[in-house]
């Protein structure tokens, strides 16, 4: 088992509540940051390197919901 220094729930059923808690809140925070990081210039390429992956990964997780909002990234190096 992996120390984690912090109290577990008494219940795994609450524990695992929380992960999924936590993994949502990520989501959406990361959504908002590649979308401010996109409006105030920054490419594709950046906000990969920044984030730990490839700028098609990256691309292929934002892209669609970024364009519905009308965010319309730099372009570099022929990036889209």
């Amino acid at each position: 088992m992996i120390e984690t220094n912090l109290h577990a729930p008494a219940q795994p059923g609450d524990g695992l509540a929380a992960v999924v808690a936590l993994r949502r809140l990520a989501d959406r925070l990361e959504d908002a940051e590649v979308e401010r990081a996109l409006r105030t210039g920054w490419s594709w390429s950046q906000v990969a390197e920044a984030l730990g992956v490839t700028r098609q990964a990256v691309h292929k997780k934002h892209a669609k919901r970024l364009n519905a909002r009308g965010v319309a990234p730099r372009r570099r190096d022929g990036e889209e």
